[in-house]
């Protein structure tokens, strides 16, 4: 039956084709006197123009993707911030929001919601709009308890009705979109300055991925070719997946993270289909960065006895990383064990820019221990020398993750006094 209907709609196309074709180089012929082409160019009764719309184009028949049929494709990526902004703009037009605190922040929601398509900021509004209405009604049943409805609503009342900036943050909490349901990652919600130290390296990545992202249109001008891939190796725990999370939320592009592990499979094509899936998400959705954390699981050196799976899939990576340059793909990978990467994978084009992290000195634990520090709820006493801590012996060669493991005891000392305040505050009753 299909096949019958692919075979009828090719006919119908080749024919409309044809006429097209007829048509247009008698007129031309007719009209070779004139300068402009297309001012001749007049529509004729029974053209017809045929638009189709896919979220699966490969499953499209091929004899239907040639010229003379559905020869131009179009593709509708996801939108960007100031796209994003736009369509929030029009979806909020006839919404009554509510300025607190200044202003509406439309930019903010803007920001907050990366990987979001059209149909998900409408579902984002919708949701921020039932986050209002149950509000409304959870004061009415404040006022006049569960027979709230048989009270009508006064003008006061309905003109109160609005949309407010935390129904939005609410609505977002509760939204998930499209693309994380297609293997994308929500960008990590990490800034620079969680990250201590590791300053040369923020620059690199800052002028590498972020500002290349940013700023598109200065590289080209000069030429600049920045599509080499990152490869960040060290010791465990010294903030190489840290670092690549913020590189992801300061550059505000779409975010793809997966252990090399996860890619595994004992089927047959299994891996190598994962790794091809992703580059054209990446390619799809770009500017779009791609993070592979344990890539040594993925990418180990070929020849060895019963490796073949990891040989296809390492040939699969040779091929992506080759055909992703200019086409707004940022690859960055970590791994503890540089020593069994394939070669292949080291040269440029490839993960071309290799960039060891080392573990903290005593400047870089300092700098560590005070933005654990000031994660926490609470200021810290003045009597803290957090440099002096990093300092101490036995600070020496503890990476970033141990040093939060140090940390965390404080962090529920912190927990437990601000919940004995609470009960205090709402009992009356002093404890210990």
């Amino acid at each position: 039956m299909e096949q019958r209907i692919v075979t009828q709609l090719m006919t119908c196309m080749d024919q409309f084709h044809q006429n097209f074709a007829r048509s247009d180089g008698a007129a031309s012929e007719m009209d070779t006197s004139q300068s402009s082409d297309v001012e001749k160019i007049k529509p004729a009764e029974g053209y017809v123009v045929v638009i189709g719309a896919t979220n699966r184009p490969d499953a499209v028949d091929r004899a239907l993707r040639r010229p003379g049929r559905f020869d131009r494709e179009i593709c509708v990526g996801v939108p960007d911030e100031d796209a994003r902004r736009q369509i929030l703009e029009k979806l909020t037009r006839s919404l009554r929001t509510h300025v607190e605190g200044g202003q509406f922040d439309l930019d903010k929601i803007t920001r907050v919601t990366p990987g979001f398509v059209g149909a998900d900021l409408k579902a984002l509004v919708d949701q921020a709009g039932s986050q209002a209405i149950d509000r409304f009604i959870d004061v009415k049943m404040n006022e006049n308890g569960p027979n709230w409805w048989r009270h009508p609503c006064s003008q006061n009342e309905m003109e109160s009705l609005s949309v407010t900036m935390d129904n939005f943050e609410e609505a977002i909490k509760m939204a998930q979109p499209s693309l994380r349901r297609e293997g994308f990652s929500s960008v990590p919600d990490v800034k620079w300055a969680d990250v201590g130290g590791l300053d040369s390296l923020k620059q690199e990545l800052d002028r590498c991925i972020v500002r290349c992202i940013k700023h598109p249109e200065l590289y080209k001008k000069f030429g600049v070719d920045m599509q080499d891939g990152f490869l960040l190796f060290g010791p465990p725990g010294c903030g190489k997946t840290l670092i690549a999370k913020a590189v992801a939320h300061d550059a505000g592009a779409n975010f793809i993270y997966k252990k090399g592990p996860e890619l595994l499979t004992k089927y047959v094509g299994e891996s190598e289909s994962g790794v091809r899936k992703i580059f054209a998400h990446a390619r799809t959705n770009s500017p779009c960065i791609i993070f592979f954390d344990e890539i040594d699981a993925l990418t180990a050196k070929r020849g060895n006895e019963g490796a073949w799976v990891v040989e296809r899939v390492v040939n699969q990576l040779l091929t992506e990383l080759g055909s992703s340059s200019d086409q707004g793909v940022f690859v960055i990978g970590a791994t503890n064990r540089i020593d069994v990467i394939d070669d292949a994978l080291l040269r440029p084009n490839r993960f071309g820019r290799k960039h060891f992290v080392p573990l903290p000195g005593a400047n870089e634990r300092a700098s560590i221990l005070k933005s654990l520090a000031s994660s926490g709820k609470k200021p810290l006493s003045p009597s803290v020398d957090l440099d002096a801590l990093a300092r101490r012996e036995e600070c020496n060669n503890l990476p970033g993750a141990d040093l939060l493991t140090c940390m965390l005891p404080c962090f529920l000392v912190q927990m437990n006094e601000a919940a004995m305040e609470a009960l205090e505050d709402r009992f009356g009753v002093r404890f210990g």
